[in-house]
């Protein structure tokens, strides 16, 4: 099983409610990109982040700050505007290539996502549109080439 099912897997098992964004959202979409960390949104409901924590430690990720779920949800706001911290970011100690950024900028609540079958599991992926506009917003360079990618699909 890939990281990725397995990251998604664990979501689903722990019933986090999330959406794939970044690179692998991208190829997901028909646009090939190459990635090595998986980005994913999830609600804004203190419940989901305690979930997302408790889920991502059971598969032996851990959170790259000494923050607690608690903490990142309570404080998002101020790490946001003061911090300038705009993902809470899980690795594998034991394998450092494995890595998540869970993206604190973007709420999915207000989003809509598109399931993507990787055959032994079913994937929720941010829109297309709801995408791109996500990647206007950030304006990095990589961004502005998916965008144009995703345009072209």
């Amino acid at each position: 099983m890939s990281f990725l099912e397995r990251v998604c897997a664990c979501l689903e098992s722990y019933r986090v409610p999330y959406a794939l964004v970044g690179g692998y959202a991208v190829a997901l979409h028909g646009a090939p990109r190459g990635t090595i960390d998986l980005d994913f949104i999830v609600r804004f409901q203190e419940k989901d982040f305690i979930d997302l924590e408790t889920a991502f430690n059971s598969i032996g990720l851990k959170s790259r700050l000494p923050v607690t779920a608690k903490q990142v949800f309570q404080f998002r706001q101020e790490y946001i505007e003061q911090r300038n911290l705009i993902a809470w970011s899980f690795v594998n100690p034991n394998n450092p290539i494995e890595t998540v950024d869970i993206i604190i900028t973007k709420n999915l609540f207000d989003c809509s996502t598109v399931n993507r079958d990787l055959g032994k599991l079913i994937v929720k992926v941010l829109s297309k549109k709801d995408l791109i506009e996500m990647k206007q917003e950030s304006g990095r360079a990589q961004d502005l080439l998916d965008i144009k990618a995703l345009e072209r699909l």
